[in-house]
């Protein structure tokens, strides 16, 4: 099952509330403070991550079957674990990036 989680949109303008995350040297937002659930990606400039998840924004869903999600897909990044209790993976389908997030 899948439920719509946020929309990541990169951006270069600081944002308020944002926090930097040294493994992938981005800055983000946390959706659950917008109104629309978007969260905003501020990469600085050698930050590892690169190609369409860095320059198109993204539709995250939260999943229960991460494997399942990501078989027979063009994987861009990941599966890979942000914070404990948490494993995403994003992938490029029909032109756009999808990022899957599954919780413990």
């Amino acid at each position: 099952m899948r439920q719509f989680h946020h929309i990541g949109l990169p951006t270069d303008q600081e944002q308020p509330g944002e926090v930097y995350v040294p493994d992938t040297k981005v800055w983000v937002t946390n959706p659950d403070d917008h109104p629309y659930r978007v969260e905003f990606l501020r990469f600085e400039p050698d930050a590892p991550v690169t190609g369409p998840v860095r320059d198109q924004g993204h539709i995250a869903f939260k999943t229960d079957d991460l494997q399942r999600d990501m078989e027979g897909e063009e994987v861009l990044l990941g599966p890979f674990t942000p914070m404990d209790g948490l494993q995403v993976v994003f992938i490029h389908k029909d032109g756009a990036v999808f990022e899957f997030m599954q919780w413990d």
